[in-house]
């Protein structure tokens, strides 16, 4: 794969044998940036989980001390007073069966994240086929079905994100934007890092996180050192 100019001399500030702490992974991710937009910066962390066991799964959520940086656009399914309490918790969208055709049959994605109340999950279940394939669908693991809908949506608001598996094992995540000081991605990430070493399945033999590397949307990748979340 051909890297433009600028990705290249980013790239010759990492040296790509060495493995950095926390801090000095953070400082050349920031540096390495060279877009023009404000770039995510995400981690993508190597398990040593098999997905295909359903006992070797993560999946959960955690909210980032800093948030992420972006704004979050949330659809709550509920209805009655659950509906009202999602509205003046600040949901931008509320709705239940009426929403069906509108994202079936008219593709409507104006929305990052959804929430539903228990009773409405018959309801969402209908959408599974859409919804799921875009990562949209409702889980009870990640907080997002539940009946506590104003702390849910308060929660995505401040910068909750979700974590999971991929079909390689490795988990995705965002950590905050370029623009973010050093100290607020290190503590963003260290959140993260907090919540998917609880998340350790029981099931995992050896090594549980293999290696994390962080980086900007278009700039190089950096190691971390992960000794410290090794088990």
């Amino acid at each position: 794969m051909k890297r433009g100019k600028k990705y290249v001399e980013a790239a010759k500030l990492i040296d790509r044998a060495s493995i950095y702490s926390t801090e000095e992974a953070v400082g050349l991710v920031k540096k390495a940036s060279t877009a023009k937009f404000d770039e995510t910066v995400e981690a993508h962390i190597r398990t040593g989980c098999d997905g295909r066991h359903a006992d070797q799964q993560i999946r959960g959520a955690v909210v980032l001390p800093h948030g992420t940086g972006k704004s979050v656009r949330v659809l709550v399914f509920a209805k009655g007073a659950k509906a009202t309490e999602a509205e003046a918790a600040g949901a931008d969208f509320v709705g239940g069966e009426e929403l069906i055709p509108k994202i079936q049959n008219d593709g409507w994605f104006e929305f990052d994240v959804v929430v539903a109340t228990p009773d409405m999950m018959g309801v969402v279940g209908r959408l599974g086929r859409v919804l799921g394939p875009k990562g949209l669908m409702p889980n009870p693991k990640a907080g997002t079905v539940t009946m506590d809908v104003t702390k849910a949506v308060n929660d995505i608001k401040a910068g909750k994100i979700e974590y999971r598996l991929d079909k390689t094992n490795i988990v995705h995540v965002p950590i905050g934007k370029v623009s973010f000081t050093e100290e607020q991605l290190a503590e963003n990430f260290k959140a993260v890092m907090e919540a998917i070493v609880k998340a350790k399945p029981s099931a995992i033999k050896g090594a549980y996180i293999k290696n994390i590397t962080l980086a900007s949307t278009m700039g190089p990748g950096v190691r971390v050192d992960a000794t410290k979340f090794l088990g």
